[in-house]
């Protein structure tokens, strides 16, 4: 199943201005009300899945998905997890997105068919502006996401380990707001 085409069909909509999103509670309940709508029975849409529902006694840098999207009868599960800052903190928010994408490279090895980190931003400084050494990089200039990435405030005392390579690329939508889907 392609998910990837679904998100991309909701940003689409997001785009025209026939969905409205204002926060990451929208964002979350109206793309799973969307999938709802297009993902063909028997397949389920479920909100804040713990982890442990598919593989009891895991524990992942996070406990609870998203959206999860899966067949009652198979194995096939896709994971989506979603991001929309909307109070600064930048180099913060930029570090909970790396943990996204630790989190759904974790999920995936578990066996999760598919696994997406999504996040929309309004704030054109998650995407432009003075790049500076470490995280803005990943966001601002299109760096590699891959390795030992450190929290970049406060005690520094937080790292997650990429093992994938991944690129932000982000689209455009509306009045300066943009998304990056991220496939894992």
């Amino acid at each position: 199943m392609d998910i990837k085409k679904y998100i991309q069909s909701f940003f689409n909509k997001v785009a025209n201005h026939s969905i409205e999103i204002y926060n990451e509670f929208s964002l979350q309940h109206e793309l799973g009300f969307f999938l709802r709508n297009s993902i063909p029975t028997p397949y389920k849409v479920e909100f804040e899945r713990n982890v442990k529902f598919f593989y009891p006694g895991q524990l992942c840098v996070k406990s609870e998905i998203d959206i999860v999207i899966y067949h009652p009868a198979h194995d096939e599960r896709y994971a989506i997890e979603l991001k929309y800052p909307k109070n600064g903190q930048h180099p913060e928010s930029m570090f909970s997105f790396i943990k996204d994408i630790k989190f759904m490279e974790q999920v995936k090895e578990l066996g999760f068919k598919g696994a997406y980190s999504v996040t929309y931003v309004e704030d054109k400084l998650f995407y432009q502006g003075p790049t500076k050494q470490g995280i803005y990089a990943f966001f601002r200039e299109g760096k590699i996401i891959n390795g030992e990435i450190r929290k970049p405030t406060g005690k520094k005392d937080e790292v997650h380990i990429i093992n994938g390579h991944y690129q932000i690329d982000w689209s455009p939508l509306t009045n300066g707001s943009k998304y990056y889907l991220l496939a894992l």
